[in-house]
């Protein structure tokens, strides 16, 4: 089903408000000691089981539609939907109760802490950014990379918009190394012929946003490490999707927006940077109100305290050193269920869920006249086909309501939790 970007978002905000019946109560937070232990009123199941999967009646499709395309946009459960709406309203209603960061309504958890444990990072090391981009910019402008003195590696396979960056900082005198893919993964190898002694950042897509293909985040570590260069991982096609441990990877940097597997949305996501960088690294290249504990005005002609206007504590946390400005609450308020429910489910089974499904669509599509793009042994949840023309697919796919990303030359598949064989077979039927 061929759809541009717009019309996408616009029919997952239809999906999202079809949801209105369902209560937030079917992932609400058990009263336990087992961190963000969930229930699930709609399929109950005991602490310390893994509910099955798929999960379909989770989520509000339109009926008809088979998606498959949680790499572009995820849809949010309908349970965080739910709190999504209530701090819009709660908003939008004069005298109501203020919304806790973590979202109102019940006891949800902090979104950072939660997606710390996700990663097995420290709250400390986690601030708010709004999109991924902006976490990407914040390290390079951190290490002062645009004074030119060193060299920048990365590979093909990187976000678009990093590479989008990179290159043009290239242009005005960067030397940038950018390492190409073999047979649809970045060798090692390769990486190792262009990093030196003069490198002083490694960017990759821990999983790439093209074919799926997954780095091994602790030898690209190691690696730069050795050669005394910092590690950021993108890894918003990989946070929620595939296990991320960056205390064993020993990454420096990392960030995600939401909207994809952290069934989140758009303007708010999470900045990972290792503790000891802090303050060292990351030397607060901007100041606002959230990079301290906290604020007073003195003003007031009363106020005997202090002659400046203003007096601070500055915050020694990863939020006090990267966050600026306000949050996008009603997301934040969406996330305090959303990673619960992603934690509760477990990656490490979301993940084995969809090995049965990529290799259906990998052993079939090739019958079907699709190039492979993604290296066969992938457990990431993106498999990518090229074709010299997608027209016809997207015009079958589109006429079986079957939403995958249709781009020129190349199809991009990816299923989630929702999905199951029966989703795999309509779109493999609906293409032969």
């Amino acid at each position: 089903m061929a759809m541009n970007r717009r019309e996408l978002l616009t029919g997952l905000g239809t999906v999202a408000a079809a949801a209105t019946g369902r209560s937030a109560a079917a992932f609400a937070l058990r009263d336990s000691a087992e961190p963000f232990a969930l229930r699930d009123a709609g399929h109950s199941f005991a602490p310390g089981d893994s509910p099955g999967l798929p999960r379909k009646s989770d989520f509000a499709f339109e009926k008809g539609v088979t998606y498959i395309s949680g790499a572009f946009t995820h849809p949010m459960p309908a349970a965080a939907a739910d709190a999504y709406r209530e701090a819009i309203v709660r908003r939008s209603t004069v005298g109501a109760a203020p919304l806790p960061m973590g979202g109102g309504g019940g006891p949800r958890v902090d979104p950072r802490a939660a997606f710390a444990a996700l990663i097995n990072a420290r709250p400390s090391e986690v601030g708010y950014i709004p999109n991924t981009s902006a976490g990407e910019n914040l390290v390079v402008e951190c290490l002062n990379i645009t004074k030119f003195d060193g060299n920048v590696v990365t590979d093909a396979l990187h976000f678009e918009g990093a590479l989008v960056h990179l290159m043009e900082l290239q242009k005005q005198g960067l030397d940038l190394r950018v390492v190409q893919p073999r047979e649809g993964r970045i060798d090692i190898r390769d990486l190792e012929r262009v990093i030196d002694g003069r490198t002083k950042l490694v960017e990759i897509s821990l999983v790439a946003m093209y074919n799926g293909f997954q780095h091994d985040l602790k030898a690209v570590c190691d690696l730069a490490h050795a050669h005394g260069a910092y590690v950021y991982a993108d890894i918003i096609q990989a946070a929620g999707a595939v296990p991320i441990d960056v205390r064993a990877t020993g990454v420096d940097f990392a960030a995600a927006a939401t909207y994809k597997w952290l069934m989140g949305d758009f303007g708010l996501g999470f900045f990972y940077v290792r503790e000891d960088l802090l303050g060292r690294v990351i030397r607060r290249p901007h100041w606002s109100y959230r990079s301290a504990n906290d604020v007073d005005i003195h003003l007031s002609p009363f106020d005997p305290e202090s002659p400046a206007p203003v007096t601070w504590t500055p915050r020694g946390d990863a939020s006090g050193h990267v966050e600026l400005g306000t949050v996008a609450n009603a997301v934040a308020a969406a996330l305090s269920v959303s990673l619960p429910y992603i934690q509760r489910l477990g990656v490490d089974e979301i993940q084995r869920h969809r090995q049965p499904l990529l290799k259906r669509l990998q052993d079939e599509m090739p019958r079907l006249g699709f190039t492979p793009q993604t290296p066969r042994d992938s457990t990431s949840p993106i498999v990518t086909f090229a074709s010299r023309d997608t027209r016809e697919a997207a015009r079958k796919l589109d006429a079986a309501n079957v939403v995958v990303r249709v781009a020129p030359y190349w199809i991009r598949i990816a299923p989630s939790i929702y999905n199951d064989l029966h989703d795999v077979d309509r779109l493999l039927d609906a293409l032969s």
